[in-house]
C-alpha cells in the first residue's frame, strides 16, 4: 500500500509522514531527501546549476520509481511535485490514498517565517512579501491539491493529531 502526503511547504508532510509510517509499520520516504540522495546533490544546488526543468524531470522519474516499489510506503512529496507534468495523475494511479495537508495562509506564514533560510523558494523574500507569495502559490496549486482523496485541515493541530486523523480515514 502507498499513502502519499501532499501540501504546501511547511504543511508538516515529513513530520506527519514519519509518525504515520511508524504507526503503520511502513517505510517512510521523503521525496526531496530521496532526490538529493540519488542525485548526490542538494535540491537548491540542482536548481542553481541545472535549472528547474532538469530538477522537475528528475523529480518525476524518481517519484515514479518510488511509486513502483513493491513495499508498503508513506511518501511525502515536495509542495510543487503534484503541480508539474503528470505527477498528480501518477500519484493517484499508483497509490492507494492521497492526503492533502491543508493549512491557512496565516499558519503557513507562521511556520515558514521560522525556517526561511532553509527554504530556497522563500529565503530571499522579505517577511512582508510572504503572505502574497504563499497566497498566490496556494491559489495556483489548489487545483492539484484538491484532487487528493482526503483533505486534512492541519491548522491548530500538532503532527500527532494530524496523523491520528489520517489513521481514522484509512480503510
Amino acid at each position: 500500500m502507498k499513502l502519499v502526503l501532499i501540501g504546501y511547504m511547511g504543511s508538516g508532510k515529513t513530520t506527519v509522514g514519519k509518525l504515520l509510517a511508524e504507526d503503520l509499520d511502513f517505510k517512510f520516504i521523503d521525496l526531496d531527501e530521496y532526490i538529493e540522495t540519488r542525485l548526490n546533490e542538494k535540491i537548491a544546488h540542482i536548481f542553481k546549476s541545472k535549472g528547474e526543468l532538469y530538477f522537475r524531470k528528475k523529480e518525476s522519474e524518481l517519484l515514479e520509481e518510488i511509486l513502483n516499489d513493491k513495499q508498503d510506503l508513506v511518501i511525502a512529496v515536495g509542495g510543487g511535485t503534484p503541480c508539474y507534468g503528470t505527477n498528480m495523475d501518477t500519484i493517484l494511479q499508483k497509490s492507494e490514498l492521497v492526503f492533502y495537508l491543508k493549512l491557512s495562509i496565516a499558519s503557513l506564514i507562521e511556520r515558514l517565517h521560522k525556517e526561511k533560510e532553509h527554504r530556497p523558494l522563500i529565503a530571499d523574500l522579505k517577511d512582508e512579501d510572504l503572505p502574497e507569495f504563499i497566497g498566490k502559490h496556494i491559489f495556483e496549486r489548489g487545483i492539484f491539491y484538491s484532487r487528493a482523496c482526503f483533505t486534512v485541515i492541519a491548522d491548530q493541530k500538532d503532527a500527532a493529531a494530524v496523523k491520528e486523523e489520517i489513521v481514522s480515514l484509512l480503510p
